[in-house]
């Protein structure tokens, strides 16, 4: 039977509180357990002395009999010298946004486009002073065309 020390949730929504188990491989996370060997509090500091509390013999014990830490088990013996400090796993780059590749770069087999060349940067082109729009100008000054039209419109009416 393969055993395995590692952690079972007790604590209640929000308010996490561990048990330090030695328990089958194939058994759920807060299930059957063969014996428990202390308990981790994450609520506390890191430095307190009471977050990590467990049996360093009954864990040797369990050690010697080929039970294997979990990963934050086996950082927590590493902390009291019982076992080494596990390796850091790499970490995947999905997460990271996508590189997009170049136009000219890449097989065109299946394309039924040439390739293009690549567009040289260039900046937008920017508007004169003269052409931007008025933003100062007061609703009730109109320039005199429009209340010329405006005159003529109600006239007419």
């Amino acid at each position: 039977m393969s055993t395995r020390i590692r952690l079972a949730r007790a604590g209640s929504k929000n308010r996490p509180f561990f048990k330090i188990v030695v328990s089958d491989r194939r058994s759920p996370r807060d299930g059957k357990f063969i014996e428990k060997l202390g308990t981790y509090n994450p609520l506390l500091s890191k430095d307190d002395e009471k977050r990590v509390l467990f049996d360093e013999e009954r864990v040797k014990y369990w050690l010697s009999k080929g039970a294997t830490p979990s990963y934050k088990m086996a950082i927590f013996l590493s902390n009291s010298n019982l076992v080494e400090k596990p390796p850091v796993p790499v970490q995947t780059k999905k997460h990271l946004p996508k590189v997009k590749k170049k136009e000219g770069e890449g097989d065109n087999k299946g394309s039924a486009k040439p390739a293009e060349a690549p567009k040289a940067d260039t900046k937008p082109e920017e508007k004169p002073q003269a052409e931007a729009p008025k933003a100062d100008t007061k609703p009730e000054e109109k320039p005199q065309e429009e209340k010329k039209s405006e005159e003529n419109s109600e006239k007419k009416e």
